[in-house]
């Protein structure tokens, strides 16, 4: 690791930061020193960096100085990020929090780089750069260039969201749940608020005052804060038996004409964007076949006529990548192309 960026990674140890330090590798991401950080109960275990067998003993995040680190990507929960992300960006390094914490502060840019690449320019008021919630990066991402052409009024979306979205502990639940029914056994919920395996759950964050739940919040103010704060947007956020791979039924009503065959066009050649339309058995993408990838794939655009000038369309991605550690390193690449330029 000779010329490049000196880069942390908070929060190694769980599905996200592990996440990201396999797509720092995959994407030779130019490092001059890289750091696996988490808390004190994970210090001196070791994570893998690649595929060359390089292996990083764990540092403890309450004694790690971030004096001299370029950037410092945490994935370690609000709580962790309310506690240490301040005093990193204080010590000039860059911070990229996957968290919601400050997704919402003004000073803060939200960033999806395929959607307001041009944004991130404001992280210099605080040092720090959010990353959204992974349910409003895959949307964006294909409701952008849809929104170029022919300006979008109202979304209505309903999500279909695996199991990692809510980390280890819920992925845990659906393998242990779907075994004891095989078994016969009891299988109580523990971390979600009913029986996982086999069922769905309208219920995703906790409940706000109006109703909604706050995952539905996050993708209604997230989505105006990365695209366009004139769009209204509705959610019904769905956690469902499925590891990993978020879905979204998504329907648009466009302000323009805009017909599906234009749609599909205009998604055929967007960034981040893999169309796979066949409108036949099998021609549409499934969580399953998402895993691993870097791509939110759009399936099923149609017309809706109910509504004037309104599409329809189905949107599926890997979570932990594009929802979290790919958004988190693409930010990474980004913020170094263009401002902090270290790299040879």
């Amino acid at each position: 690791m000779a010329s490049g960026y000196r880069v942390a990674v908070v929060g190694a140890t769980g599905n996200v930061g592990r996440e990201i330090l396999n797509i720092l590798a995959e994407r030779q991401f130019p490092l001059a020193e890289i750091a696996a950080v988490a808390s004190a109960r994970s210090t001196g275990d070791v994570v893998d960096f690649g595929e060359s067998g390089e292996t990083l003993r764990v540092k403890n995040l309450d004694h790690f100085d971030f004096a001299g680190w370029d950037m410092a990507l945490f994935a370690a929960g609000s709580e962790t990020s309310r506690l240490h992300v301040p005093r990193a960006a204080a010590a000039g390094c860059t911070v990229i929090d996957n968290s919601s914490l400050f997704r919402m502060d003004p000073d803060v840019p939200l960033i999806v780089p395929e959607v307001n690449a041009a944004a991130i320019a404001g992280y210099s008021k605080k040092n720090i750069i959010a990353n959204p919630n992974c349910s409003t990066a895959q949307l964006v991402v294909a409701l952008k260039p849809l929104h170029d052409a022919a300006t979008i009024r109202r979304v209505v979306v309903a999500t279909y969201q695996s199991v990692s979205g809510a980390g280890k502990a819920g992925m845990d639940e659906l393998f242990e749940q779907s075994r004891n029914i095989f078994v016969g056994e009891a299988s109580e919920p523990s971390h979600f608020t009913k029986q996982i395996a086999f069922n769905v759950i309208p219920h995703i964050d906790e409940f706000l005052d109006d109703g909604s739940t706050k995952e539905e919040w996050k993708m209604v103010v997230e989505t105006k804060k990365i695209l366009d704060p004139a769009i209204k947007v509705t959610a019904t956020c769905v956690r469902v038996p499925v590891f990993v791979g978020h879905s979204e039924a998504v329907n648009i009503e466009f302000e323009n004409e805009i017909s599906a065959a234009q749609a599909r066009s205009i998604l055929r050649e967007a960034p981040g964007i893999m169309l796979v339309d066949k409108q036949e058995d099998g021609g549409y993408v499934t969580p399953v076949e998402c895993v691993g990838d870097y791509a939110t794939f759009v399936s099923r655009v149609r017309e809706d006529s109910t509504v004037e000038n309104g599409l329809s369309l189905w949107v599926v991605s890997d979570n932990l990548r594009k929802g979290a550690a790919l958004n988190a390193v693409q930010i990474a690449e980004l913020l170094g192309r263009k401002h902090l330029q270290k790299a040879a």
